[in-house]
């Protein structure tokens, strides 16, 4: 059921961030990312299709009698992976000829070129791409030292008792989805907010029910004056939504 304002828990103000970051693992020639707003034009979103089969579950039936269970590295999901200097359309583009499914979130900017103003597409999220396939696939991409040098995993780091392990950051298929229609609407005010912003992990969990956002779910809060639904990628970025009325929000427990 929908709820009014009421019903929902935006926490904070509307306080303007400092310039955005993105997470602090990337390799030092890694450009910082920009606050992803544009106010000229609509936005396009490259995403391709492996055309594999997805894996719906962990176990696979080889036959009527038995059922072997698959190691968790043998699970397809999508992976965070990071480029030095600009490079991810590069990267992107050489993943897709090999028939990997990847995502690479685009933007286009008006810029003038040579004295004449022309229709630019960006990277939304410099420096940043996904890509859908078991742990041993993507690492046999980022450790292509010949083809993809400047390919690497964003890694999410947890302790084991004294020991600081760390292992490939796995976005959820349902927080891609997520970004995808974020990413993909024609909003201009859609923001990456900065990490030291702690509002929306204190927010409500929400679906978003109706208008250009419908279908994500995601931290609802207030920002910069306006309610917003963020999808949040611990140890990553946060990218909210532009504004979103209180009866398109729908509440999970």
């Amino acid at each position: 059921m929908a709820h009014t304002s009421g019903d929902i828990d935006t926490h904070g103000g509307g306080e303007r961030p400092p310039s955005t970051g993105l997470a602090s693992d990337a390799l030092p020639e890694v450009q910082k990312p920009v606050l992803a707003v544009n106010s000229q034009t609509g936005v396009s979103t490259r995403n391709a299709l492996s055309g594999t089969e997805e894996v719906a579950s962990d176990r696979v039936n080889v036959s009527p009698n038995k059922t072997i269970k698959r190691k968790p590295k043998d699970v397809p999901h999508w992976y965070a992976l990071r480029v030095t200097y600009g490079r991810e359309k590069r990267a992107y583009d050489y993943l897709i000829g090999k028939h990997v499914e990847a995502y690479y979130p685009t933007i286009k900017t008006v810029k003038e070129v040579d004295g004449k103003r022309k229709s630019v597409e960006e990277s939304r999220l410099p420096n940043i791409f996904f890509a859908r396939g078991t742990e041993e696939e993507m690492k046999s991409f980022v450790y292509d030292n010949v083809n993809l040098p400047y390919l690497r995993f964003y890694y999410r780091h947890f302790h084991e008792g004294a020991r600081i392990v760390k292992e490939p950051l796995i976005v959820p298929d349902c927080q891609i989805e997520s970004l995808k229609i974020i990413c993909a609407s024609e909003a201009e005010d859609i923001i990456l907010v900065p990490s030291d912003i702690h509002k929306f992990k204190k927010g409500q969990t929400v679906r978003i029910i109706d208008g250009v956002f419908k279908g994500v779910i995601g931290k609802v809060a207030r920002y910069q004056g306006q309610q917003r639904v963020a999808v949040i990628i611990d140890g990553l970025l946060t990218i909210a939504s532009a504004y979103v009325p209180s009866a398109f929000l729908q509440s999970i427990d």
